[in-house]
């Protein structure tokens, strides 16, 4: 689905000064309870499916059924937006590319996640070039969290994907711009985007390129609803 990057989300890293994440980098998207944080990163999961790369979603909140039912809606809002029919081939390629794993009640830890992910390189030979991981909380994950994310990304060749949960009432910003909860901790995060709800819109705003500061020029609005780019 060439035309995809069209509408979807990450067509703000067009402008970016790499063009993407990268191997063994952490980006992060942060947002308000309710705005849209992860719609925005099931359109990430569907654009790196789309461009035939292995993906594992990580989600810390809700159940695989949950999960899979979520990726449906984004992917049919995705068919309407391009005016295409659903194709087989396509909701094969999310599944035989995508996997999901669910660590509820706070069991997730990276010891855990590392050993599933050499279980499922070695007994069924997938191997993620991305990693999504959605609802891990910032305010207690800490600096020792973020860099084992950042070493397991490294040792299995694959960039990792987070959401991140802001609030209305922390509005102070580190003196690079990078607001609550990332603000201590942008140092180990190659890639820093925050979804901004504003008045003609929502945004998304690039905070965070690499070794730069973000642009304030490089921004992309999105659909309300669907989460997907707009012109």
């Amino acid at each position: 689905m060439k035309d995809f990057i069209s509408v979807s989300p990450l067509k703000i890293l067009e402008q970016s000064s790499r063009r993407g994440l990268g191997a063994g980098n952490l980006g992060v998207l942060i947002a308000r309870a309710g705005v849209g944080k992860t719609a925005c990163l099931i359109h990430i999961a569907l654009d790196r499916i789309f461009r035939g790369e292995k993906l594992i979603h990580v989600s810390l909140e809700e159940g695989p059924e949950k999960v899979s039912a979520y990726y449906n809606v984004i992917y049919n809002d995705l068919l309407k937006a391009l005016n295409r029919t659903d194709d087989d081939e396509y909701r094969m390629r999310i599944d035989r590319n995508r996997m999901i794993l669910a660590y509820l009640n706070q069991s997730f830890d990276l010891d855990r996640l590392e050993a599933n992910l050499k279980n499922l390189a070695e007994r069924l030979d997938f191997r993620p070039n991305t990693l999504i991981i959605d609802g891990l909380d910032f305010e207690k994950a800490g600096r020792e969290t973020l860099e084992g994310l950042r070493k397991i990304g490294r040792a299995f060749g694959a960039e990792i994907w987070l959401s991140a949960l802001s609030h209305r009432h922390i509005s102070e910003t580190n003196e690079r711009g990078i607001p609550h909860p990332c603000a201590a901790t942008d140092d180990l995060l190659s890639i820093i985007i925050q979804l901004v709800p504003e008045s003609a819109g929502v945004f998304l705003k690039l905070l965070k390129d690499h070794d730069k500061e973000g642009n304030p020029n490089i921004n992309v609005k999105l659909d309300p609803n669907t989460f997907l780019a707009l012109d």
